[in-house]
Parts: structure tokens; C-alpha cells; sequence
């Protein structure tokens, strides 16, 4: 018998059904990952096995006896409470009857394992040290089924790492809904994924999930196909009206009508959000650099002689236990904060847009539409000659908010669509540098390649803070990594190339830092010995495709760009087609930056093969 089996499960809030007659069973020591898009009901359904909330029908079985912990997002504890007073009282809750004795031990193995003081506050501690706490309080209850909503969240690397080796570890089962891809591939034995109210199992890693996802998605995109082709055919034949009183084909009219049911009642794979950040107006070739810095609060060193110059085009990922600084640094590169010794230079003509990780820009009382735009029903995207009007209901739309939801308030969205409201409002202004502060807590996973998409040709400068693997190998060229005491130390490429670098750099205080490069170069220590070896370093999977790709793109770009010149000039066309005439002029315009843009691109990246090769 499974340890938890849901029969005919229905839930809806509204006129949006979550769960449609879901049937789920979990079995015991399964490690089970449940996906789908935001807002779709995973964090409901959660809630429905660990019998906080009752579904409108159906019912939930459980096994006798049966012992569970859900961990929320959002862990709460009481105010006062130490680490061990936290994790003892879910040993104590569970294990009512065991002698004092074993609770102990208990408390004191997950203690060990957690790796933290027992007698520290909770209140004083990190989002991801909260994290870790809910945790070993639901581990030491020993439970059967261990339920997670997006553990990872507020978690740096190392906090991941202790995760993933945590519920290996464990002897029951597990359900957790994440998009942390790496974490996913690591963690699961199974992939769940609520999809327009049904639930669909895929037993496997991750990556088989993957697969076998774009298989069915295939296969039901032929079927509608052929069902649309067949209906259309049918509604052809009622409308001839007078053949079809003729022939007296009474079921092939019942035929139609349960056609037209059955499209009526078929619910289409969700849209895609649709991402585009107009890169505004070119900044200088320098954006910001920094020379010999150090930041301090108190007796904290947080930056210690850092140097760094950081151009246009480039892709930052900072990397680095919470509280490390990345924050500090980011300020200081953007002259929003003061250095205490060094110098910092901020680049010309600097567009920002910075997405904050705790959200402090939506105001909980707004409504959406407020949001995006204050005091018009129109948003204006883009700027100078490329700016574009579109009604605000419209732009949302773009992010898959319905048009009921303009009006409803920021307090009652999910962190997934929190996290869609902030990026709709921070695309909808040009910006040439892009700051994004963990932006991928919440996001489902076909949003985060959006992103990672957009983030790809995107033309300005990036600066990312991220606790995502798969997110950092993606996007970023280059990495700052804090690695203690104030160090920052910069390497080439994406996140797994930092691991590999990291582990093999043996080096002490004296030895050089990473090669100058044509995107970043680093001085790093002051003190760094001239005569050191230099370690080499190869450029990211994702810089050496988009290299071998750029002279494709800039001769296709050329070839539209001599087409739209030869058809502008027949001056006649500006007499028969003004509309067509201007709109190609506009787009003349526009093609001749993206060449240039991709010819800055393809000179940096070739000159940064260069360097490495030489």
C-alpha cells in the first residue's frame, strides 16, 4: 500500500480549476519532484496531503500510522527559540512517547549534521540558515514522507550542497517542488508535473523527463492538429445546411456536437511569457572600474583590494556565501555606495534597471496594473524612436497575467508571479546595464530559459546574482567569486568552470591572478607575485557557440540590410507605399545596430580567444 494515495483529487479557486480528478500515490522511499508553471497549484496540492486545506472532491488516503513534515517556503518559528529548542520540538511532536534519552540523541545527530551552534537564536540567522533549521525540525521527527515547497530558495552552494546530501540521506520519502534544475537532475527519482489541472508522472532523472515531455508535447500538437482538421471539415458540412437535412445523418450531427464539446472543453499547452529589454541607448566602453577597493562594516572586511574593470557587454555572475558581500560589491561598481579606500570610476551614458531578490519595489497594496503603470492604461516600452505604446492589460498579458487579474493586488501573487510583475516592470524602461539580484527564486522552468534566452542576446552589460548552476553556466562570461576574508578572485566562465578552476588552483596569497581577458581584468591582491604561473583558461561552452555562430548572424544581418537598401531606393515607393516605405526605414535602422552591436560582440569574444589561445 502506498504511504499516501490521492483518489479523484478536484480543487478551484474561482473559475480556475488547479486539479482536475488528479489520481497520486506516493510509495516509501521514493524521491518525488513536483514541477509546474507558477501559479498552477503545486504549493495547493502540498497543502492538501499535509491536511491543511480539503479539496472540493476526492479524497486522500493514507497508509496507518503514517508520519509527515511539510517544510513551507517560508518557515516560522516562535520568537525566542534557539536552533536546538526548534529541532527538539519536532522530535518531541512526533515522537511523543520515546524516553528523553533518544529524543537527545536524536536532536543531537540532526544537530551534528546541521553543522550550526544549538544555543544561537533563530531570529538572528539568514534566510537560507531559517531554510536549514525547518529542515533538521522535520528530520528529527523521523517522518515517513517529507513534504519541501522550493527548499532551495535563500540557499547559497554550499547550503544546496547540504540539501542535497541531507535527503539522500534520509530514509523516507520525499516530495518537493523546485525549478533548480541542477537540483532536480540531482535529487529526483521520479518527475511529477502539474499541467493544466492533470497530473502527469515521469519516472526517471530530470533529463529523461525532458525527453519524454517534448515527445508527448510533439505527439499531442499532431493530434489537436489532426482533431482541429476533422472538425473543421465537420462545421463545413452542417453549414451546407440543405445536404445535411437531406442525407438525415442524425449521428454525424451528435458527432459534431461532442466535436465542438471536446474543443471547447480542451485547455491549450499555457503561453510563453514574452521577454524583450530594449537595451536603450550605447553606455561607454567602461562601465565601472575599480582600483585597489576595500569595503569594512564594523570589524567585518567584506572587500579587500579588489580591482577590476568592467565593460560593456559583458556577463558578470558574483558567486558566494550569503552575506559575502555580492550585495556591496554591486553598489560600489554602480557608485551607489562609498569605497573606503581605493578608487571607483563609473562609466558615461549607464541605463540601469536592477531587480531587487526581497522585492522591495512592489508595493503589496497596488494593483498590478498600478505597478506597471501608474496613473495611465498605457505603457510606454522603449525609448527615442523605438518606443512603442501598448495598452497595460496587453503588457501583462505578455507575462500571462489574465485581464482579471490587472486589477487585483500585488499581496495576493505567488513569489513566482512576483518575481514575472518585477520583470514586466523592469523590461517595460530601456537599460544598457541590467542588475538582476536572484531572479530565478520562484520562476518556473520554461520562464527561466526565456530569461536565460533573453539574457543571451541581450546587448548590454549584465551583472547577475544567482545560487542557480544551471541559470550561471547559461549566462555569465565571467565570475566574481568571494572566496573569505575579502578575497574576490575572477574566472572565466560560467559556473561549473569556476568549480573546476577553484579545485585545481593551488596557488597561495603570491600567486597571479586570472589572465587579463578582453572582457574583465583583474588585479586582484596587491601583493600578487609577477613571477607566478599563469593559469590557463578555456572560454565557456556558451561564449564558444556564440562565436562560431556571430559571422552566420552579421552576414544574414548584412545581406537584409543591402535588400532594404536596394528597395528604398526606388523613390517611388515612397509614393505608392508610405506605410511600407517607412516601416522599412525603420527597420534599416534597427538593423544596422543589431550590426553593430554583433560586431562589437564577435571582436570582444575573438579577441578573448586570443588572449587565451596565446
Amino acid at each position: 500500500m502506498p504511504l499516501i494515495h490521492c483518489k479523484s483529487l478536484s480543487l478551484a479557486f474561482g473559475d480556475v480549476a488547479l486539479l482536475d480528478h488528479i489520481e497520486f500515490a506516493i510509495d516509501r522511499r521514493e524521491r518525488i519532484a513536483l514541477i509546474g508553471r507558477n501559479g498552477a497549484g503545486k504549493s495547493s496540492l502540498i497543502r492538501i496531503l499535509a491536511g491543511e486545506i480539503v479539496p472540493d472532491d476526492g479524497e486522500v488516503v493514507r497508509e496507518k500510522g503514517v508520519r509527515f513534515a511539510n517544510v513551507p517556503q517560508e518557515p516560522a518559528f516562535a520568537d525566542g527559540v534557539s536552533i536546538e529548542d526548534a529541532v527538539t520540538a519536532g522530535a518531541i511532536n512526533e515522537h511523543e512517547g520515546d524516553e528523553d534519552w533518544h529524543v537527545t540523541a536524536r536532536v543531537a545527530e540532526v544537530l551534528s549534521r546541521l553543522g550550526m551552534d544549538g544555543g544561537l537564536l533563530v531570529s538572528t540567522l539568514s534566510g537560507g540558515m531559517k531554510k536549514r533549521v525547518a529542515l533538521a525540525r522535520a528530520i528529527a521527527g523521523a517522518p515517513d514522507l517529507l513534504l519541501l515547497d522550493e527548499p532551495t530558495n535563500h540557499l547559497d552552494f554550499d547550503g544546496i550542497a547540504w540539501l542535497e546530501d541531507t535527503l539522500k540521506a534520509f530514509s523516507g520519502a520525499v516530495l518537493t517542488v523546485s525549478h533548480d534544475r541542477r537540483f532536480l537532475e540531482s535529487f529526483a527519482t521520479r518527475i511529477v508535473e502539474l499541467d493544466r489541472s492533470k497530473l502527469f508522472s515521469y519516472p526517471g532523472s530530470f533529463a529523461e523527463y525532458q525527453r519524454r515531455k517534448a515527445e508527448m508535447l510533439t505527439a499531442e500538437s499532431l493530434a489537436n492538429a489532426r482533431f482541429d482538421k476533422l472538425l473543421k471539415e465537420e462545421e463545413i458540412w452542417i453549414r451546407k445546411g440543405v445536404e445535411a437535412r437531406r442525407t438525415r445523418n442524425e449521428g454525424r450531427v451528435r458527432r459534431l456536437e461532442e466535436l465542438r464539446r471536446i474543443r471547447a472543453a480542451r485547455r491549450d499547452v499555457a503561453g510563453l511569457v514574452k521577454l524583450s529589454l530594449d537595451a536603450g541607448e550605447r553606455s561607454g566602453k567602461i562601465v565601472a572600474e575599480l582600483v585597489n577597493v576595500s569595503k569594512s562594516f564594523g570589524d567585518k572586511v567584506v572587500i579587500r583590494d579588489f580591482s577590476a574593470t568592467l565593460q560593456r557587454g559583458d556577463r558578470i555572475g558574483l558567486i558566494g556565501p550569503n552575506g559575502a558581500g555580492k550585495t556591496t560589491l554591486i553598489k560600489l561598481m554602480l557608485a551607489d555606495l562609498a569605497a573606503d579606500r581605493g578608487i571607483v570610476k563609473r562609466g558615461t551614458q549607464l541605463q540601469v534597471a536592477y531587480f531587487d531578490q526581497f522585492r522591495e519595489a512592489l508595493d503589496d497594496n497596488a494593483t498590478l496594473s498600478e505597478v506597471i503603470s501608474p496613473g495611465s492604461e498605457f505603457v510606454e516600452i522603449g525609448s527615442g524612436d523605438k518606443t512603442t505604446r501598448k495598452h497595460v492589460i496587453s503588457y501583462l498579458g505578455d507575462f500571462l497575467f489574465p485581464p482579471q487579474r490587472a486589477r487585483a493586488k500585488v499581496k495576493s501573487l505567488s513569489g513566482g508571479e512576483r518575481n514575472r510583475l518585477l520583470l514586466a516592470r523592469l523590461f517595460a524602461k530601456p537599460a544598457n546595464v541590467l542588475v538582476l539580484d536572484e531572479p530565478t527564486n520562484d520562476l518556473d522552468i520554461e520562464t527561466l530559459e526565456l530569461l536565460e534566452s533573453m539574457l543571451q542576446e541581450y546587448a548590454g552589460t549584465v551583472i547577475l546574482v544567482s545560487h542557480d548552476r544551471a541559470f550561471l553556466d547559461n549566462v555569465v562570461t565571467q565570475v566574481f567569486a568571494f572566496e573569505g576574508g575579502g578575497k574576490i578572485q575572477e574566472y572565466v566562465g560560467g559556473y561549473a568552470e569556476w568549480q573546476s578552476q577553484a579545485k585545481t588552483d593551488t596557488s597561495s596569497a603570491n600567486a597571479a591572478k586570472t589572465p587579463a581577458n578582453a572582457g574583465v581584468s583583474s588585479s586582484g591582491n596587491a601583493s600578487a607575485s609577477p613571477a607566478a604561473p599563469v593559469r590557463k583558461v578555456k572560454m565557456s561552452f556558451n561564449e564558444t557557440r556564440e562565436l562560431e555562430q556571430l559571422p552566420g548572424k552579421i552576414e544574414a544581418l548584412e545581406k537584409e540590410q543591402a535588400n532594404l537598401t536596394g528597395a528604398l531606393a526606388d523613390s517611388s515607393l515612397f509614393v505608392k507605399s508610405p506605410d511600407t516605405a517607412a516601416d522599412m526605414s525603420t527597420r534599416l535602422e534597427v538593423v544596422a545596430s543589431e550590426i553593430e552591436a554583433a560586431m562589437n560582440r564577435w571582436e570582444l569574444l575573438e579577441n578573448k580567444r586570443s588572449a587565451l589561445s596565446g
